[in-house]
């Protein structure tokens, strides 16, 4: 009972509280298998024609209501402009009362550079729908010190004006692969939506994420070997900043050939706790020649400071991608990329 009443109580202060820190979206820790997420200006960057990524994360688990998150996405590669065209599906649910948002995205990119450089540019737009099933609350008037919740009471707080809210959300993102260095920027909800249930209007703050690689061969004067054989270390930063909430992960990856260990800091604060994070990602080529792989990963996260990892249990991801060549472009006869010989993200991650 005690745990019930404290997740309706996180709810409410979410959906009461209108300082512009109310709003804060979720951050996988996996962001290099959830690119689309991170920034729309990767759409369409990676090796084959088509892409497809799936990543589930399950929050702190053991805090009172569940609070899971998935996104799903699709894209197509066009070398004609070095981009790409794609479709984004998000779903959260948090809380005991099942605060639900989902939201569903078109993705554009397009690139510009040389054989030295490759500079991106993405954009996109969708719908979000959230909703709360205020059944699900239970307020301090519907708890008996003795029964615990009385069942067919009706709390005086009445319901709410809204409780299925949609609004368009929009986005942008760019990106510069040059040399040994990925760089990217991503703005989301640019039109800062109003996402409101009370009718009092609330502003859903723009999210900034920021990211930089670094891809360190160790293999660096074998010049024969392929790209996909060789051995990297690669350290990377991202940075989140939404309203007054900022979080950073800051570590790197070790990559060898299809195997990639990962050990990152993710600060916390308004965030969450503090967490030490560890991955593991395991790639299947089942067409070397036609393009063809499977991704699969898992990752953890450990708190270390704030709240403890008994209060939390922690937080875990799982995720799946695959890509391949369409028929007809296995040979490569219809795959001339646009900048032959630079860089480009997909190789970072």
């Amino acid at each position: 009972m005690k745990g019930i009443a404290r997740g309706s109580l996180f709810l409410l202060m979410l959906l009461f509280y209108n300082k512009p820190a109310t709003a804060q979206d979720h951050l996988y820790s996996q962001f290099f298998n959830s690119p689309l997420y991170l920034n729309p200006a990767l759409t369409g960057q990676f090796e084959g024609d088509l892409r497809m990524n799936l990543i589930y994360r399950n929050q702190w688990t053991a805090v009172p209501g569940s609070f899971n998150y998935i996104s799903a996405s699709i894209d197509y590669n066009v070398p004609r402009f070095g981009g790409g065209i794609g479709l984004l599906v998000t779903r959260s649910s948090e809380g005991t009362a099942y605060l639900n948002l989902t939201n569903i995205s078109g993705l554009y990119s397009y690139s510009v550079g040389s054989e030295d450089f490759v500079l991106s540019f993405g954009l996109q737009g969708g719908v979000t729908n959230r909703t709360l099933d205020y059944n699900k609350l239970v307020f301090g008037d519907q708890l008996d010190p003795t029964l615990g919740i009385v069942s067919g009471t009706s709390a005086a707080a009445g319901s709410f004006p809204f409780n299925n809210k949609f609004f368009f959300d929009s986005g942008v993102g760019t990106n510069i692969a040059i040399n040994n260095f990925n760089i990217g920027l991503a703005l989301q909800h640019l039109n800062q939506p109003n996402e409101s249930f009370t009718g009092t209007p609330a502003k859903l703050p723009i999210r900034t994420n920021m990211h930089v690689s670094y891809r360190l061969s160790l293999d660096p004067f074998d010049d024969n070997i392929d790209a996909d054989e060789k051995t990297y270390v690669i350290p990377s930063v991202v940075f989140y900043k939404q309203s007054n909430a900022e979080s950073y992960s800051v570590g790197m990856q070790y990559k060898h050939k299809s195997v990639n260990v990962g050990l990152w800091y993710r600060s916390g604060n308004e965030t969450g706790p503090s967490s030490v994070v560890v991955s593991l990602i395991f790639d299947l080529f089942i067409n070397r020649d036609g393009g063809e792989k499977l991704r699969f990963g898992i990752s953890h996260d450990a708190p270390v400071l704030g709240l403890t990892y008994g209060n939390t249990a922690g937080t875990q991801e799982g995720s799946l991608g695959y890509e391949t060549t369409l028929p007809g472009n296995a040979n490569g006869s219809d795959r001339s990329q646009k900048f032959e010989g630079a860089s480009r993200c997909y190789q970072f991650y």
